[in-house]
């Protein structure tokens, strides 16, 4: 159970490029934040967004195949990870990321207003943040002795 009172951030990493988002740990409403290219700075760009937001907890976005099978981006995201735990000194959790981009640009083509796959990154991992709150936060989570 989170306890702090700075913020979560939610990565979507892709090859080429990491959705952002972020939400205050009391409020718990995520938010889509910025797109960073994922390039040789990206740990240093991470460092400074995570102090700049405060960040306190750090969410992944783990990718699977259709069927929740291993896949190719699944261990490259895992070896970002990996990389990324010898920059950082918070918490990082893992939520699925099942179908986010697919249904991040459903949502931003049903707008009907022409966008960029920034927009898509970006809106994916606000997804992945939601649905990594609603599990911490469910009140079966908060109180498991009612759980089912």
């Amino acid at each position: 159970m989170l306890t702090s009172t700075g913020s979560i951030l939610a990565l979507d990493v892709g090859g080429k490029r990491i959705g952002v988002a972020v939400a205050n740990a009391i409020a718990r409403i995520a938010s889509p934040l910025t797109t960073l290219q994922n390039d040789a700075a990206i740990m240093q760009n991470l460092q400074e967004l995570i102090r700049k937001q405060d960040v306190t907890h750090l969410v992944l976005g783990l990718p699977r195949g259709l069927h929740g099978q291993r896949t190719a981006q699944t261990e490259a995201v895992e070896v970002f990870a990996a990389e990324l735990k010898r920059y950082i000194d918070i918490p990082l959790y893992w939520q699925d990321e099942a179908v986010t981009s697919r249904q991040a640009e459903a949502e931003l083509s049903a707008r009907g207003k022409p966008y960029r796959k920034e927009a898509i990154d970006v809106l994916a991992a606000t997804y992945i943040l939601e649905d990594f709150l609603a599990e911490q936060f469910s009140p079966a989570s908060a109180h498991p002795e009612q759980a089912a």
